[in-house]
Order: C-alpha cells, then structure tokens, then sequence
C-alpha cells in the first residue's frame, strides 16, 4: 500500500535583519520534541513590509507567523482581521493565516505579563518605559491592566513623555521599574545601553529588558551592580510563543 504523504505545515518570523531569530530555535526544537515531522519554521527577512505583499498571495502551506521589529505596527493594513486586544494595544506580533484569511493578534502582552508579575514588590508602582516601538505598546497595555503608571521615554518625546536629557536623579527615583524596549544592547552591539543616570539606581529598582541575546544586557549589568531587581526577555519570549503555537493550533481559546 502507497504510504500517504504527511501535511506540511510551514511557520515563520517576518522583521527586518533577523538573522538571530529566538523563534526559529524555539519552534524547531519543539516540533523535532513533538515528533512533528511535516512542521519547519523559517525566517522571511523582508528589506520592507511592502515585501509581505507577495508573500501573502503565495501562502502556500503557511500556517501562521509571527512577527517581530520593526513591523509589529506595519503590518496592519495587510490583514483582514485584527484581534480586539491587539486593537487595543496597536501592535500585531502573531498571525493566524486560514484559508486567505489573516488574522492578526498580540501574545507579547501575554509573555510580559506573566514575565514581569514574579518579579514585581509592592513599591513598584511607576514605570518608565524605554522606547515607543510596537513592543513598548503591550509593556503599555500590561502596565496599565496591571495599575502601574507609566511615561514613555523616547529620543524624539512627544508631549507627555520623556526625552533622555529629562531623566535626571528626581526622575529615576520617582520611577522604580524601568524597562527597555528598544534594541540597544542586542548582540553584537553588546556595550551600547539607554542613557540613563544609573548611579540613582538602587536596590528598590526592577529593570526588565525585553532583550534576550545577550543574557544580560548592559543595562541589565548596570542594575545587578547597583542591587536591582533584574530581567531580561528570554521568558516573555518563551511564554508569547506558547501563546501563539495555541492560536495557531487552536489548542486555548484563553487569548481571544
């Protein structure tokens, strides 16, 4: 009898310059776990997201994407539906592909939640938030569902946020959780870190850094040496991709 050919299912990450892509890793190492022979997971390194066009009319056996700097915002228009929560927090990092349809959702704000809540103390009640990228909207979202008051801070601030030159002592003891969410300090750029006044860090600190490659960062170094709290992103990494392999797969219903 003819052995029937199993069904492929094909995964990716779309952004810009991932050649280090944490989520090929992961997923590769969870099909090969799982036995799931027919599953891969590849890279679309894409110059623009203009790029994702094409793509999205040669779907082929692609089940679904994730989707990662810097076109967590960008890729809106090309969807044809968008989840209330990634609404809500105006950044898509997960899409399910059925049929023609795409269908856009938010699982960072899942991994950062889940993430960041073992780490906080009570006094943690003032953030500020490093960046205003597609991450920084789910570090956002978190945050406020979670009763912590925020201020962006940003290199071009717009009213009501921060520049760098602002953050002085006052500011940053105000402030207890910092968290960077931009990409300096990303491998190979291991030495480059926020401009910050790090000598008004002190042991009553939490820095989260959504950056995993280094394992820790310089800003992280800078709290450790200070007796900070510190976190870098690998866990809210770990946590948004489960997240998305459940919508992917149907498998949980709780993220909808």
């Amino acid at each position: 009898m003819e052995k029937k050919e199993a069904a492929r299912h094909r995964y990716g990450l779309i952004g810009k310059n991932i050649g280090y892509s944490f989520s090929r890793g992961h997923f590769t190492k969870k099909f090969q776990e799982l036995g799931l022979d027919g599953h891969s997971y590849e890279n679309f390194d894409l110059p623009d997201i203009s790029d994702f066009e094409r793509l999205k009319h040669d779907l082929g056996d692609i089940q679904g994407f994730n989707v990662t700097i810097p076109y967590k915002e960008a890729i809106f228009p090309y969807l044809t539906e968008i989840d209330e929560k990634a609404l809500q927090i105006g950044a898509v990092n997960t899409i399910k592909v059925a049929g023609t349809t795409l269908l856009g959702y938010n699982t960072d704000a899942y991994g950062f939640q889940k993430a960041l809540e073992p780490k906080l103390k009570k006094h943690h009640q003032k953030a500020l938030i490093l960046g205003t990228g597609g991450a920084s909207k789910a570090v956002a979202y978190v945050l406020d569902h979670l009763g912590i008051s925020f201020s962006f801070v940003s290199r071009n601030p717009k009213p009501g946020q921060f520049g760098y030159g602002q953050l002085n002592s006052d500011v940053i003891k105000k402030h207890l959780v910092l968290i960077n969410a931009t990409p300096l300090g990303t491998q190979p750029n291991v030495t480059e870190k926020p401009p910050l006044p790090y000598d008004d860090i002190t042991e009553d600190h939490l820095l989260f850094d959504l950056i995993y490659n280094p394992e820790k960062t310089a800003f992280l170094q800078e709290g450790e040496q200070r007796g900070a709290i510190i976190s870098n992103g690998l866990r809210m990494l770990e946590l948004q991709a489960e997240k998305a392999w459940e919508i992917w797969t149907e498998q949980s219903n709780e993220n909808r």
